[in-house]
């Protein structure tokens, strides 16, 4: 009996160890490296790692957190302050972090360096205008003004800067990397940035004065849940204190070159910092572009599945009781009508993140082209098959088998067929959830402006939904007679 308690004990262990240590990121260069260089500091020891980066911003990031769908994160403690604890007034590492522990969670030591925002202007802008502080923006003749989105609804962003400097000025909406670029063909003249963004020196920006101080500190720090391994922790620690400020603009311009990748700058940071021996080659091209067509098949073949079984089998009972049917396809349009990324970001605190919500999301979104087209195909069989049906007596499921699908079927293939390139491109987005996929690269590319990126995504995925269209083609011949094929012409 001893023995064998022995071995569940153990067994129990090595189901435990073999757990991966799942990490976030948010969605800019900055996040990217530094949970890259805990991914391969981690893997350097013996843990396995699940990467969920990209995460759209910090909403995302720490509700996947608090529902333990990642284990750790990098945060800075200004946006721990002001957005996830909401006290402003918390500026002290002590008291956020005793904050944060009434919430089950824990802020690693500090890695070094402050990651502020600022607000940039062009060179020509600021000679040509004068400008040197925020104030200055006051009374300055109208501007072309662009903030990355969640900096338009932070409190410690555009609301708050707003209020503090009493500005009545028009501001669009541009995401971060996508504003630098913006910035260097003239299109805007004043964009807001990160304090460390390799892009300030690299596009000759001009940061402008804090000079009312709003801007509170940004200590970059691992924010992580309190039930995580201490052994995980203690390996954490040893990247605390390394990075200055000067040394994180270097790795963030660093990783502006085409030909690295953010992997290889984590990577040669931990190597020059001794903490690995052994340099990480990483994976191919070829090995990313398997992998992340395998997870967006997996996603969208998935969801579309389940929206057949449900779509059809729901049109198909409810089609003959009018109400019913509005009623049904009436919500599956109401569903359209929510967007994309805010339909995943509502259901990470019910189903965290990763695959899980990403194909409920795509199920959803399938459901109106095939509940439509069936609906819409049942009520235009005309009464006399039905009649025909009855007087050879069949039963409804004999009806629905035999006469009313085969005549709905060009119309059901054609919702489907409809329904699954909406899944493969919607599914490019389920990347901010940490779902990967092809939008993996896409979203990287967006973080790190880089177009080969955003194309290693983006082509594939356009390649995945002409073979859908090919694909269908065939099952349409498959499954429909020839003269109600939509290929079909008169003669």
């Amino acid at each position: 009996m001893r023995v064998l308690a022995l071995a569940l004990i153990l067994a129990t262990i090595q189901t435990a160890n073999a757990e991966p240590v799942v990490i976030g990121s948010k969605n800019f260069a900055e996040s990217y490296i530094l949970a890259e260089a805990s991914a391969q500091l981690l893997e350097s020891k013996g843990f396995e790692v699940d990467r969920r980066f990209g995460l759209n911003g910090t909403k995302i990031a720490y509700d996947a957190l608090q529902n333990k769908a990642i284990d750790f994160y990098p945060e800075y403690t200004g946006t721990i302050a002001e957005v996830i604890l909401e006290q402003p007034s918390l500026t002290e590492l002590n008291d956020i972090r005793n904050a944060l522990a009434e919430r089950g969670l824990q802020l690693l030591d500090p890695l070094g360096f402050n990651n502020s925002y600022a607000i940039a202007a062009s060179t020509e802008s600021a000679e040509r205008l004068s400008l040197r502080r925020i104030s200055d923006l006051a009374n300055a003749p109208p501007l072309r003004i662009a903030f990355p989105h969640e900096f338009l609804n932070r409190q410690d962003g555009w609301p708050g800067l707003q209020a503090r400097y009493n500005f009545h000025l028009d501001v669009d909406g541009i995401e971060h990397a996508i504003a630098y670029e913006a910035i260097n063909a003239g299109q805007v003249d004043i964009i807001a940035v990160y304090t460390s963004d390799g892009q300030i020196v690299q596009s000759d920006l001009v940061l402008l004065d804090d000079d009312l101080e709003f801007f509170p500190e940004y200590l970059a720090a691992f924010l992580t849940h309190d039930a995580i391994d201490p052994e995980i922790v203690q390996i954490l620690a040893s990247l605390s204190g390394r990075i200055d400020d000067a040394y994180i603009r270097e790795l963030n311009l660093n990783v502006l070159d085409p030909d690295r990748s953010y992997a290889d700058i984590a990577n040669g940071f931990l190597h020059d910092e001794g903490l690995i021996l052994a340099t990480n080659q990483g994976p191919t091209l070829v090995d990313n572009l398997l992998k992340n067509t395998k997870r967006h098949l997996k996603l969208t073949a998935i969801a579309l599945a389940f929206a057949i079984v449900t779509g059809v089998g729901i049109a198909a009972t409810v089609y003959p009781h009018r109400r019913l049917a509005d009623a049904f396809l009436y919500f599956t349009g109401l569903l359209q009508t929510v967007p994309s990324i805010a339909l995943l970001a509502l259901l990470i605190p019910l189903v965290g993140v990763g695959q899980t919500p990403a194909i409920i999301a795509l199920f959803l979104y399938s459901l109106l082209p095939i509940a439509r087209s069936t609906v819409t195909a049942m009520l235009a069989i005309p009464q006399s098959y039905r009649q025909v049906a009855a007087a050879m007596a069949m039963t409804r499921a004999q009806e629905m088998r035999y006469v009313l699908m085969p005549l709905a079927m060009p119309h059901v293939i054609a919702g489907i067929r409809t329904a699954a390139v909406i899944c493969i491109g919607t599914a490019t987005l389920a990347a901010f959830i940490g779902a990967g996929g092809l939008g993996d690269p896409i979203v990287t590319g967006l973080a790190l402006n880089d177009t080969r990126l955003i194309l290693q995504g983006a082509l594939p995925a356009a390649g995945l939904a002409i073979l859908t269209e090919i694909l269908f083609g065939f099952i349409e011949r498959s499954l429909v007679v020839p003269h109600m094929r939509s290929s079909a012409r008169p003669t």
